[in-house]
């Protein structure tokens, strides 16, 4: 049996297992786990391997999403990670143990630093880029306000690809629907996450994502949630550095975008429950 905790930030939950567990074939594992019909029910599975030795402590971050594929990066993945981290590293005797605490993370989109402060879980995540090839996305220069699907859509890479559109009413859009003529556009070589936003009167922005390798909606997406504020900040309508509130259906993330174009994202991380399950047999694929 592997064993294995349960997080979910905002929403967006996730089943982790430490990496020293064996489980043979990864990819079979997160598709059976992460059903909500027979499965425990997640949007991806973190295989983390903690390194307490360092100073701050690492974490080597690896994602498997639901259909089996694996992801460079996830924000709302990331915060659970720091959290797990976290409530596995004891605080020295001469530590306050309410003050922030510190963690690095080691995803297939770089290193990511994260601060853990109580239930609240920041993460920096990096420069957002637009350029088409670091997208990636087929076109001659960045890919903004470009009529896809029926909506206009402006592309950016906040760790993986995103495809933003902002509409006057988020509820009002038919995600199931109308994102996979999106996620699936010839003009994404790698496909892309589908982010809906919407600004409220506040000044803060609504989200709804279908992300792909979940191939539906999710209550969150951190990774969205930075692609919003990354492409509002471009399209003059935040202030650099300004604190952004980005709230998908599961809740409501913070994210800045400093003057350097390096972006963090902060909100709340739940821990769930602890099980076990077993890790299927080796899946052999047809050629």
């Amino acid at each position: 049996m592997i064993p294995y905790q349960k997080y979910h930030g905002t929403g967006n939950d996730f089943v982790i297992v430490d990496a020293s567990n064996r489980v043979p074939d990864r990819s079979a594992f997160a598709m059976d786990v992460c059903d909500r019909e027979t499965g425990v029910g997640a949007d991806g599975v973190l295989f983390l391997h903690l390194e307490a030795q360092f100073n701050p402590p690492r974490v080597v971050f690896t994602l498997f999403q639901p259909d089996g594929s694996t992801a460079a990066m996830c924000g709302n993945g990331a915060r659970c990670a720091a959290r797990w981290a976290a409530d596995r590293v004891p605080v020295d005797e001469d530590e306050d143990p309410d003050a922030p605490r510190a963690f690095m993370l080691d995803t297939q989109a770089g290193t990511r630093r994260t601060v853990v402060e109580g239930d609240e879980v920041a993460v920096e995540m990096g420069a957002p880029a637009f350029r088409p090839l670091d997208v990636p996305v087929d076109a001659f220069g960045a890919f903004e306000d470009e009529e896809l699907g029926g909506y206009e859509v402006t592309a950016v890479n906040t760790g993986v690809p995103h495809a933003v559109a902002f509409v006057d009413d988020v509820d009002e859009v038919d995600v199931e629907a109308d994102a996979p003529a999106i996620r699936h556009a010839d003009v994404f070589p790698e496909g892309a996450n589908v982010t809906f936003a919407s600004r409220r009167e506040d000044g803060g922005f609504d989200q709804r994502t279908f992300e792909r390798g979940v191939e539906g909606e999710t209550r969150s997406c951190g990774t969205g949630a930075v692609a919003i504020a990354a492409v509002a900040e471009r399209k003059g309508l935040v202030d650099p550095g300004e604190a952004v509130s980005v709230t998908p259906p599961g809740g409501e993330l913070v994210v800045a975008v400093d003057e350097n174009g390096m972006a963090t994202l902060r909100g709340p991380v739940e821990y769930e429950f602890d099980g076990e399950v077993e890790a299927p047999p080796v899946r052999i694929l047809d050629a």
